[in-house]
Parts: structure tokens; sequence; C-alpha cells
């Protein structure tokens, strides 16, 4: 098993323009298209840490979504750390996983 930070938003295709420019202004970060959705990705993890990372930071998000943020940087802390190359590690990285987003119970 390995762990693969992925920073992903979506939005509806109408607010492609506003996606696009997260390129431009973070300087990372790929656009893909579905459908009715645009989605903004970083996977590269200097970028993550570097630029996602610290604009969360400054900028915080608000809402529930702001505890699905804390739990992406403990697991971007644990890669820096190299503790997501052991086995306790990887499963406490599966569990914060399984508790983000629709696994949230709060």
């Amino acid at each position: 098993m390995s762990v693969n930070l992925i920073f992903s938003i979506s939005q509806h295709v109408r607010d492609e323009l506003l996606i696009k420019s997260f390129i431009e202004y973070l300087g990372c970060g790929k656009i893909y298209l579905n459908r009715k959705i645009v989605y903004f990705r970083v996977t590269k993890y200097s970028d993550i840490y570097n630029k996602i990372i610290p604009f969360y930071l400054k900028y915080p998000i608000i809402g529930v979504k702001s505890l699905d943020f804390k739990d992406f940087c403990i697991v971007a802390e644990m890669m820096r750390d190299k503790k997501h190359l052991s086995k306790e590690g990887l499963n406490l990285i599966q569990n914060i996983r399984t508790g983000m987003n629709t696994g949230r119970l709060v």
C-alpha cells in the first residue's frame, strides 16, 4: 500500500474561469473537466506542502471542510516525517482518510 496526497476542488463548469485562475495564482495543479464539473487538482507533494497548505493556512476554510483540511495537514506532516513508511503510520493515515469528507461523523 502507498500513500498519495491529492488536493482537489470541484465546481460547476460555469465557474471554470475561476478554477483555472488557481493554476495561475498558485503556480501548480491541473484542470479536469467531467460533464458539468470542473476540477482543480494538485498531486505533487512539494506543491501541496509548499503552496496549497500555506495558502489555506493564511486564508482558512470555514465550516466542516476545515476539519478535513486539518486532517489533510496531519497526513502531509506525517509524510514529511516519513511516518507513512511504517505499518503503524499507514494504519493511522487510513483511519484519518476514512473519517474525512462523507465519512466524518461530526
